[in-house]
């Protein structure tokens, strides 16, 4: 469980909070940004990271001087290098540096690496005993039982970062965990929630991206569009609050005011409500245990005028039945469902796959794979090997049935 214990980094007064970004120029690494920007006083980067978009992480890194800046990728280590010439900073380059820039002394960690790519700098961070925020889902939906171990063994802290999750974090009653009945995920249910699902068939990457609240990068709004999102979350929050499949729902809620609930066994529904902006569970992350002022927009209720709630459709959006099965088989079946719902998204994107094909490309994948424990990280990523392989020959197959 993500509870919040003695001892954890809360930022001490009169003292500066030191903060690593693992995915600077995403979605997520952004707002983190520009809440540090309208805070410097209060905080200072050790290190930064990013995948593709050298440009904008070497703005970022001009802006707030961290010590040490990596990508991934040693070919893009000379335009950095170039970039940051004459400011002192340290470059590093290829998949050990985002793991040292994890390992680099910052009490507070953003994990915002999309995808099971970030899974090996995220482990580093708790390793160390990190405040880790926790915006990359799929990490914990991969290796879930293998990192709330090492939460536990390096007296780690998990700041949930995903709207939901972070509402239920607020409202979530850790000292008196039986007295919780269920834990309720809102989904907005996405651009495609009242489509038919013969007019899903020609959707595009263009219509899938359109969230219709939410700034979200490509793959998360595919997601969202598909409610992988909402599944992935599903099994994320499983992990984080130590909650039975059966004490988990799922309620389309359009307007995205009302974040997430817990429902207590008195009759009590607890929710957490604000305007779709992520700089609000991320402020509530980089300050916690306080509060810093965030930018958002200010929640007039009065003026939205009326919430509505839905059950979800599992016949339309069969990626939420997936989750939940994979969430009840447990051991290596989430890792495979995540590892072949990249890989499917992957080939939406690329035009390659139909909007259709993603969850039968998942669930054909699961039906392949024989399910297992997961002892190691090594378990994992030979899981995560083998789906990847399964999904993308299935892909092809849709592909070239496409043709």
């Amino acid at each position: 469980m993500v509870t919040p214990v003695e001892g954890t980094r809360g930022k001490k007064a009169g003292m500066k909070r030191r903060v690593t970004i693992l995915g600077s120029t995403g979605s997520i690494g952004c707002s983190t940004i520009d809440l540090l920007l309208r805070n410097r006083d209060d905080y200072e980067v050790e290190a930064l990271t990013a995948r593709n978009n050298i440009d904008l992480l070497i703005q970022q890194s001009r802006e707030l001087r961290p010590k040490f800046v990596a990508v991934p990728d040693p070919a893009k280590y000379a335009a950095l290098k170039e970039g940051l010439a004459g400011t002192g900073i340290e470059i590093g380059c290829g998949p050990a540096a985002l793991v040292e820039a994890a390992e680099r002394p910052a009490e507070w960690v953003m994990a915002a690496i999309v995808g099971a790519a970030g899974l090996e700098a995220t482990m580093a961070a708790v390793r160390r005993g990190a405040s880790v925020a926790f915006a990359n889902k799929e990490c914990l939906v991969s290796a879930g039982p293998l990192m709330m171990e090492a939460v536990a063994a390096h007296a780690a802290t998990l700041l949930p970062v995903d709207s939901e999750h972070n509402a239920i974090f607020q409202v979530f009653d850790f000292d008196h965990p039986e007295s919780i009945e269920r834990v309720i995920l809102t989904a907005s249910g996405g651009p495609f929630r009242s489509m038919r699902r013969e007019d899903m068939a020609r959707v595009t990457p263009a219509q899938a991206v359109a969230h219709p609240n939410w700034d979200m990068g490509a793959k998360i709004s595919v997601d969202s569009a598909t409610m992988m999102n909402k599944g992935l979350e599903l099994i994320e929050a499983h992990y984080l609050f130590t909650m039975p499949p059966e004490k988990l729902e799922i309620l389309v809620h359009p307007q995205s005011i009302v974040h997430s609930m817990v429902a207590y066994v008195d009759g009590s529904v607890l929710a957490q409500l604000g305007t779709p902006d992520m700089r609000t569970p991320i402020a509530c992350a980089l300050a916690w245990p306080a509060r810093m002022s965030a930018p958002s927009a200010r929640l007039d209720l009065a003026k939205i005028g009326a919430l509505t709630f839905e059950a979800p459709d599992f016949e339309r959006f069969p990626c939420l039945r997936l989750a939940r099965e994979a969430l009840q088989t447990g051991g290596s079946a989430p890792t495979i469902l995540n590892a072949a719902n990249e890989v499917a998204v992957h080939g939406f994107l690329q035009e390659s796959i139909g909007f259709l094909d993603i969850p039968r490309v998942v669930g054909m994948t699961l039906d392949r794979i024989p399910v297992g424990p997961l002892r190691t990280l090594s378990d994992v990523y030979e899981v995560d090997r083998k789906a990847r392989e399964v999904a993308s020959q299935l892909a092809e197959l849709s592909a070239a049935g496409a043709r």
